[in-house]
C-alpha cells in the first residue's frame, strides 16, 4: 500500500490528476468518500444540471418555438420521470467511465472517508468502519466544495433544497423563489422556469451575476425579466417558514428598510460553495488554511512538503476545469516536470439560454488597474446565422489593450457562447491580439462570425453594422 501519489478526491481535479500522474509513470491510488468517483461535478453538479438545462430546452422549444420554424405540433407534455432518467442515464456513463479509466491506467480506488495523519501517510476509513492506511511520497487534496448554508434556513432536500435537491424534486413547483443571483441559481431556475414554474430571484447584491462584465449582467438581466423571472436585487432572507399552503419568506432590503413577504412551494439556497478540508487533520498537522482554503504557493504546494491541493479548495474560481488544469499541473510538477496553469485565460460559462460565456477581464476591472482598453462589440441581430436560427439575443463583446492591442478579455452572450469562447481562449494563451482574431477567416454562415466581427469592430471596422 506504498504510492508516488495520492489523490484524495475524484472529482474533475483529482481523476485528472491521477491519470496524468498514471501516464507519467507514477504509482497512484485515489481515496473517494461516495460511491461512486466523478465528484460534485458529475455526481450531483455540472454533468445532470446541464442534462436538465439541455432536455428543458428541447421542452421549452417544442412549448414556445416550433411554430414559428412552420413545425406544428400540438401542446407537449412534461414526463417528468423521464426527463429525470435521462439525467441519472447522464450522470452514470459518466461517473462509470471515470472507474474505467482508473482500471485503464493502473490507478488504485478506495472508497471511504480519508484523513492525513502524517506527511506521507493516509488513513481510509470504510463505511463499515474498518480502517487501512495508504502510505505515499506525495499526497494531492482534491476534496472540492460543498453548498453554503443560509443562517436560519434548514435544508431538508425537498421544498427547502440546495442544488442537489433542485436537481431531483418530484414535481414541477408553481413558484420557486431562489436565494442568490449567481451561476447556480440562474442556471436551475432557467429549468424549472421552463418547465412551468414562476421563478422568483432574491440578491442580496444591487446585480445579477457577481464578477461578470457589468455591461454584460445587465444585457442578461433584461432578458432573463422577459423570459419571466421576477428579480429582488438588494433584498435579504430573514426568514423562511413552512405553512400549510406552503412556504413564507421574509425579504428586507440589505440597506435596510421594511420587510415583506413573497410565497413560494420551493425554495433553493444557492448563495455559493465553500471548500470542503473538514475531518481531514490538516490543522493536526499544521497545514494552513485561508478562511476555509488550503494555501499553497504557485507549485500547488502547501506548507507542509508533499503534501499538495487543487480545485475548489485552494484560492481562485471554483470551476471544474480549472480544478483540472491544475490537475495536470500538479502532477506533472511532482513527476519532475515543468506543470504550468495561465490563470489570465480560464473561460466561464453560464448555461442558460442564451448562454454567457467570458474569458479574461471585466471592463470594471480594467479600469480598477487602470489599463487603457479598446473596446468591439457585435450583435447578434445582425448575424445571418443567428437570424435563422431565431436566437438573436446577445452580443460578442472584446476588450484589447489601446496600445498593443494584445485581447485582454472577451465577453459572449448567445446560442452556443460556451464553444464559441474556445477561440478567444486560445488566442489568449497565445498572446494574440484583435487583430490577429479580425483577420482569421471564419465559416460562413456561423454564429461565430460575430466573434470576428467584434475583432474587427475593436478597429473600428465590423463590416456587417
Amino acid at each position: 500500500m506504498s504510492y508516488d501519489l495520492i489523490v484524495i478526491g475524484t472529482g474533475p481535479g483529482g481523476y485528472v490528476c491521477a491519470i496524468r500522474a498514471a501516464q507519467l509513470d507514477l504509482k497512484v491510488a485515489v481515496v473517494e468518500k461516495r460511491k461512486t468517483h466523478g465528484g460534485t461535478c458529475l455526481n450531483i453538479g455540472c454533468i445532470p444540471s446541464k442534462a436538465l438545462l439541455h432536455a428543458s430546452e428541447k421542452f421549452a422549444e417544442a412549448e414556445h418555438e416550433l411554430a414559428a420554424f412552420g413545425v406544428i405540433t400540438d401542446k407537449p407534455r412534461l414526463d417528468l420521470l423521464a426527463m429525470m432518467k435521462h439525467k441519472d442515464e447522464t450522470v452514470a456513463a459518466n461517473v462509470n467511465g471515470v472507474a474505467f479509466l482508473f482500471k485503464k491506467n493502473k490507478i488504485d480506488a478506495f472508497h471511504g472517508l480519508a484523513s492525513i495523519r502524517a506527511p506521507g501517510e493516509v488513513e481510509v476509513k470504510a463505511e463499515d468502519g474498518s480502517t487501512q492506511t495508504l502510505t505515499a511520497k506525495n499526497i494531492v487534496i482534491a476534496t472540492g466544495s460543498d453548498v453554503t448554508e443560509l443562517p436560519g434556513v434548514e435544508i431538508d432536500e425537498k421544498i427547502i433544497v440546495s442544488s442537489t435537491g433542485a436537481l431531483s424534486l418530484a414535481k414541477v413547483p408553481a413558484r420557486m423563489l431562489i436565494v442568490g443571483a449567481g451561476v447556480i441559481g440562474l442556471e436551475l431556475g432557467s429549468v424549472w422556469s421552463r418547465l412551468g414554474s414562476k421563478v422568483t430571484v432574491v440578491e442580496y447584491l444591487d446585480r445579477i451575476l457577481p464578477g461578470l462584465d457589468g455591461e454584460t449582467a445587465k444585457q442578461f438581466q433584461r432578458i432573463l425579466q422577459k423570459q419571466g423571472f421576477e428579480l429582488h436585487l438588494g433584498h435579504k432572507v430573514a426568514k423562511v417558514e413552512k405553512l400549510a399552503s406552503g412556504l413564507s419568506v421574509s425579504i428586507e432590503p440589505a440597506a435596510g428598510g421594511e420587510a415583506s413577504k413573497l410565497e413560494a412551494d420551493v425554495v433553493l439556497v444557492a448563495i455559493g460553495r465553500r471548500p470542503v478540508t473538514q475531518g481531514l487533520g490538516l490543522e493536526m498537522l499544521g497545514v494552513a488554511l485561508d478562511r476555509g482554503r488550503v494555501v499553497i504557493d504557485d507549485h500547488f504546494a502547501t506548507n507542509i512538503p508533499g503534501i499538495y491541493a487543487i480545485g475548489d479548495v485552494v484560492r481562485g474560481p471554483m470551476l471544474a476545469h480549472k480544478a483540472q488544469e491544475e490537475g495536470v499541473a500538479v502532477a506533472e510538477i511532482i513527476a519532475g516536470q515543468h506543470g504550468h496553469v495561465n490563470y489570465e485565460a480560464i473561460p466561464s460559462v453560464v448555461y442558460t439560454m442564451p448562454e454567457i460565456a467570458t474569458v479574461g477581464a471585466t471592463e470594471e476591472e480594467l479600469k480598477a488597474k487602470g489599463v487603457a482598453y479598446k473596446v468591439g462589440k457585435f450583435p447578434f441581430t445582425a448575424n445571418g446565422r443567428a437570424r435563422a436560427m431565431r436566437r438573436m439575443d446577445g452580443f460578442v463583446k472584446i476588450l484589447a489593450d489601446a496600445a498593443t492591442d494584445r485581447v485582454l478579455g472577451v465577453h459572449i452572450i448567445g446560442a452556443g457562447a460556451g464553444e464559441m469562447i474556445a477561440e478567444a481562449v486560445v488566442l489568449m494563451e497565445f498572446g494574440g491580439s484583435a487583430e490577429d482574431l479580425a483577420r482569421t477567416c471564419h465559416a460562413h454562415p456561423t454564429m461565430s462570425e460575430a466573434v470576428k466581427e467584434a475583432a474587427l469592430a475593436v478597429d473600428k471596422r465590423a463590416i456587417h453594422i
